[in-house]
């Protein structure tokens, strides 16, 4: 049994453990007036997560409340968090396990400039560990990607790009990875580690894409480069530099995009 979600202005208890541990799930939904795109997608991520966890899966009905309600701006983001809840000594399941939910609405404006004029990626000296258990979901312990994140400041650098302990493009900090090769379009293969966005679900579902693999060693070669989620939409990528920020390649934007355009016609933009 669910309890009522926490309001931004309750505390979390001390002893939560995805406070304590990282033990549990998020979801970062794009709401366009008020509705949750992608929603179907979400809560099969947020389902499959459960699975993987051994944790209640939470009733349609609660999902739903958490972004049901009245509300006046074009794009907000609904951020949603599931922990296994409270008790438990040390790493040791609660005899009773009590989830706890979480949810916030804040107001959001996507970057239509990096939709048009394109991005700057850097390459990440971080690696990712492999763990196929957790390859997938969007748990809460993503310290890897924090760490990635603290390897730049510069604001004209978009996003980083993460390779795993074999050397294979796995994603971006906060962003799934998509290129091009022989005209097809494809993305990594997250049987190993890395996050399985929504936006990247329904273009697999559409046959727009498909999944492969891309060493660090074939990415300066691939015809064209995205990096895309569902809440900031899909950025073509311009120009990739290495970790010490060296120019390893340039890719000239090219208009119209027909990745672009489907990515963005599931999200709902025209």
């Amino acid at each position: 049994m669910l309890p009522p979600a926490l309001s931004d202005d309750q505390p979390v208890p001390f002893d939560d453990r995805g406070l304590a541990y990282g033990d549990g799930l998020f979801e970062t939904v794009l709401l366009r007036n008020g509705a949750p795109v992608l929603w179907r997608y979400h809560t099969a991520r947020l389902a499959q997560g459960c699975h993987r966890l051994g944790m209640p899966l939470l009733s349609q009905e609660a999902l739903d409340a958490t972004w049901q309600g009245d509300s006046t701006a074009e794009f907000e983001v609904l951020k949603i968090i599931l922990t296994r809840g409270s008790g438990g000594r040390g790493y040791a399941m609660p005899d009773q396990v009590v989830p706890r939910l979480l949810s916030r609405r804040t107001p959001f404006q996507p970057s239509v400039e990096r939709w048009q004029q394109g991005v700057t990626v850097r390459l990440c000296d971080l690696q990712l560990a492999r763990q196929p258990r957790l390859a997938g979901i969007k748990h809460l312990n993503r310290l890897e990607n924090v760490l990635a994140r603290q390897e730049w400041r510069d604001a004209a650098i978009a996003e980083g790009l993460l390779a795993d302990s074999e050397g294979l493009v796995v994603e971006a900090t906060s962003m799934n990875v998509f290129w091009q090769q022989a005209g097809e379009v494809f993305t990594p293969l997250l049987d190993q580690c890395g996050v399985a966005g929504t936006l990247r679900a329904a273009l697999l579902e559409q046959g727009a894409v498909a999944q492969s693999s891309l060493s660090l060693d074939q990415l300066a070669d691939v015809e064209r480069l995205w990096v895309a989620n569902s809440v900031q939409g899909v950025w073509p990528v311009t120009k990739l530099l290495s970790a010490n920020g060296s120019l390893l390649r340039r890719w000239s934007l090219r208009q119209p995009d027909p990745f672009q355009r489907l990515a963005h016609q599931l999200l709902g933009v025209v």
